[in-house]
């Protein structure tokens, strides 16, 4: 019997369509200025942490194997059918964010609109329904 932590899942969840939604408004009105640098970097962390998060909370929950990195937490539940196979390449390098979002922030360019802003939230949104589906499938 496993014993999947479906709260701290939802909680992480539910927070994903603002974070999809304040991406999506970022790119549509990019101006560079520093406040919307600032909620870039605000939204591409938090959407890291979500996806890490509820990643490690599956891996644990269904006793996956060990991750070795935050990479490798996509590599696993890619590998056990959490999402299907093209969400792989945009979440592994969401993930990547992650070093430079934390510990090199003072290198990030905050005039500039990240590439994956725009190309971001769709697959933010779509793994939130992948996830319940994973769920609804092995837990019922």
């Amino acid at each position: 019997m496993y014993y999947v932590n479906r709260e701290q899942i939802d909680h992480r969840l539910n927070a994903l369509p603002d974070v999809a939604d304040a991406l999506e408004m970022l790119a549509a009105d990019w101006q560079g200025t520093v406040l919307q640098g600032l909620a870039q970097e605000r939204a591409l962390h938090l959407a890291v942490e979500i996806v890490t998060d509820v990643g490690s909370y599956l891996i644990d929950g269904f006793i996956m194997r060990d991750a070795s990195s935050y990479e490798d937490i996509i590599d696993i539940i890619g590998e056990e059918g959490v999402f299907p196979a093209e969400r792989k390449a945009p979440l592994a390098e969401l993930v990547r964010l992650r070093k430079p979002l934390v510990q090199d922030y003072w290198q990030w360019d905050r005039a500039a609109l990240h590439p994956l802003t725009p190309r971001i939230p769709d697959v933010l949104r779509a793994f939130r329904q992948d996830v319940v589906s994973y769920l609804e499938r092995e837990l019922g």
